[in-house]
């Protein structure tokens, strides 16, 4: 004699949560094997802290193409194509970081305390103010350039300087293009435009004197 068993809700009610508890289950795990996100900041490079008190420097604004003003790297560019990174993010705005650095490096290159961001008060206006119009900062498994167009006046009447655009280069390691790898590169080419800007400002002092 055979008998039938029939489905019972209680049964099927167990057998739903056991499969929705087991779908939870792989989607959790799935999220748990996602990428982990980097986060990079530009760098100055290491000086002695400056103990003089002049020349007294302005550093600011700073412009930046729309397509660098994101929080993701930019970086291996190939005529018209960027490469965006999902994974590497900065972890500040990059004007705000390009500012930073170039207010650390002009410090330690010209021995001097006195240094503020762009807006200054007009009646405590700095000698020099340095402006930076990003045109290009880019990537590849060769080298990293650099180009802007930088203004150092005389803030205190706005008189030029000097104005100039610079095009800059550093190397980077051989093989294929590590991220990790272009925020180091960036921030040395954000030296080599504060030593050319170091350079303007010195020579400016000089012929003062």
């Amino acid at each position: 004699m055979t008998s039938s068993l029939k489905s019972s809700p209680l049964v099927s009610s167990t057998a739903a949560l056991f499969a929705l508890a087991l779908s939870l289950t792989v989607l959790l795990a799935g999220c748990g094997s996602s990428p982990r996100t980097s986060h990079y900041l530009l760098t100055a490079k290491e000086a002695p802290a400056p103990s003089g008190e002049s020349p007294s420097l302005g550093i600011g604004p700073i412009a930046i193409p729309q397509y660098l003003a994101r929080n993701n790297l930019v970086y291996n560019q190939r005529g018209n194509q960027l490469q965006v990174s999902g994974q590497e993010r900065w972890a500040e705005s990059l004007d705000d970081g390009i500012q930073r650095v170039l207010a650390i490096n002009l410090a330690g290159l010209l021995n001097t305390q006195d240094v503020r961001y762009f807006p200054w008060h007009p009646k405590r206006a700095p000698q020099y103010g340095v402006k930076i119009n990003l045109l290009t900062l880019d990537a590849n498994d060769q080298q990293a350039t650099l180009t802007a167009e930088w203004l150092v006046y005389r803030a205190a009447d706005a008189e030029p300087v000097k104005r100039r655009i610079s095009r800059l280069q550093h190397p980077m390691p051989a093989g294929e293009l590590n991220p990790a790898e272009v925020a180091p590169a960036y921030s040395a080419l954000l030296y080599q435009l504060s030593e050319v800007i170091a350079e303007t400002i010195t020579a400016a002092e000089t012929a003062e004197t």
